[in-house]
């Protein structure tokens, strides 16, 4: 009998638990054997609890139903993501980036063009949500459940404990066959031609194997302490370097959206969870020391007098030159990091094992396809970089210094320079964004609801048609509300799960 292909995992948590179950599941019927090892002292950083629709095609994947994971896991379903004051001089107090589901197939054209009637000066309806069904369902605290005679398919993320999650994929992971060991890992030793060898533990055990996957972390133990990766920081483009969390009780009524509420040097998230909020502030040391941003998080969620302890984190954003070297593939923290803003963690993490084991099985599980690999991965953190700067770069805040550094800033990629530029010069996105190839990372639905939602237009025309001459077609309108009409509130949705 031949020896078996052996993968190890370095580290646990989401990142770890997820690779693990899909080579798992992806490989049940090949000689492999998955081993995840993790150091029963090492706690899980869980600074992202929100998901984009990635996550709903990984548990389908899995084949787990929702009814089995979300109540475990204190899940909510997540439709919209609602950005307050980022921009106030144009007088947008808040806009939503709803996630994009079948039926916006018969309205997004529309607001496509009345974006395009609005840069050229005129007078017209441009809000986001009003002409995305998730939208609808965000305001009227609907859930994405539809009845099973609804003709289209709906997208949806999750808001969940991004703990309980990593306990839960490990015990469904280990039900497909993955070995777990507990152990502290002291050294990493290497074979002559620079590929990893073994793990050395503190038990005075070894584990060998033939893939190694880096799953520890910021800290990178495998890719940049063992093997020297060199790490490509994001600080010219985004300044964000550190944040503060704390829990708040969350009310009756669940919301079905994640709030990104703009503060002085920084933003802050709050995601629902059935038992709780989840609650942070996301900011630059630069500008603001952490106790600072704590008494602002205080004062902004009303807990001055709270006696919880708030915990702090560093981040370290940027990605690795290289995410695939000799016999190792990071992931997660320990492969780059952008910060959760539009809630993009787990869907590269997803997104870089996926390709992966394309890549892997196409190269007839050899290094083949390493450089192409490499190129993918770091093309997607690039334009998931992009779409996040553009929030930055086009603030109207004037309340700190830090806003007004980021509107100024000049570090911005060609790709993001030919966006905005063919927005400003009122030509057609869609034709941009298909031109550099990057629909599959933000689609033009998405720049065109961070554009509007902005209110990155130019000043309105002097003339302008007859009042009624522009409006939001009351045919999209009696659509989305008739659609709308199909779903059940997020409660009631919640509920089907018990």
């Amino acid at each position: 009998m031949n020896k078996p292909f052996k993968i190890v995992i370095l580290g646990g948590g989401t990142a770890g638990w997820m690779a693990a179950n899909l080579f798992a599941n992806q490989w049940r019927q090949q000689n492999i054997q998955i081993t995840l090892v993790e150091s029963p002292d090492i706690g899980i950083v869980g600074v992202g609890e929100g998901s984009t629709p990635s996550l709903k095609h990984f548990f389908q994947q899995l084949n787990i139903a929702e009814s089995d994971w979300m109540p475990r896991c204190n899940a909510t379903y997540k439709v919209n993501i609602r950005f307050a004051g980022w921009s106030p001089a144009s007088g947008i107090a808040q806009y939503s980036h709803p996630f994009v589901c079948q039926t916006d197939t018969f309205t997004k054209r529309d607001f496509y063009l009345n974006c395009r009637t609005r840069r050229l000066g005129l007078d017209t309806h441009v809000v986001p949500e009003d002409f995305l069904l998730n939208g609808w369902l965000a305001k009227q605290n609907k859930g994405p459940l539809a009845p099973e005679n609804f003709p289209f398919e709906m997208e949806y993320g999750y808001h969940f404990d991004s703990h309980l999650l990593g306990q839960f994929l490990a015990e469904h992971g280990q039900k497909l066959g993955v070995i777990h060991r507990q152990e502290i890992v002291t050294s990493v030793e290497t074979h002559d031609n620079g590929d990893i060898a073994r793990l050395q533990c503190e038990s005075g055990a070894h584990i060998d194997g033939d893939l190694f996957v880096d799953c520890s972390g910021f800290a990178a133990v495998l890719m940049q302490r063992t093997l020297g990766v060199k790490f490509q920081s994001y600080k010219e483009n985004l300044f964000n370097d550190a944040a503060v969390v704390m829990p708040t009780p969350i009310k009756q009524v669940i919301p079905a959206e994640t709030i990104a509420t703009a503060l002085t040097n920084g933003w802050a998230w709050k995601i629902p969870l059935t038992n709780r909020y989840g609650n942070g502030y996301v900011y630059s040391s630069d500008f603001i020391s952490s106790d600072q941003a704590e008494q602002e998080l205080r004062l902004h969620l009303q807990t001055l007098d709270d006696p919880q302890a708030c915990r702090h984190l560093k981040m370290r954003v940027g990605q690795l030159e290289q995410h695939w070297v000799k016999n190792c593939i990071g992931l997660g923290l320990s492969q780059g990091f952008i910060e959760p803003l539009e809630a993009t963690a787990l869907h590269l993490v997803q997104v870089c094992i996926e390709t992966f084991i394309t890549e892997f099985e196409s190269g007839k599980f050899t290094a083949q396809h390493q450089q192409k690999y490499n190129q993918q991965i770091s093309e997607r953190f690039e334009r998931v970089r992009d779409y996040v700067v553009a929030h930055y770069k086009l603030n109207t805040r004037d309340d700190s210094e830090y806003w007004r550094v980021n509107r100024n800033n000049e570090n911005l990629s060609d790709s993001l320079l030919n966006i905005l530029h063919v927005w400003y010069q009122r030509e057609d996105l869609q034709t941009e964004i298909n031109r550099q190839q990057i629909s599959s990372h933000f689609d033009t639905i998405s720049w065109h609801c961070l554009l509007a939602g902005y209110g990155a237009f130019p000043p309105l025309a002097a003339k302008q048609p007859r009042q009624g001459d522009m409006y939001l077609e009351k045919s999209i309108e009696q659509f989305n509300y008739r659609c709308a009409l199909n779903f059940s509130s997020h409660q009631s949705n919640l509920n089907q799960l018990k």
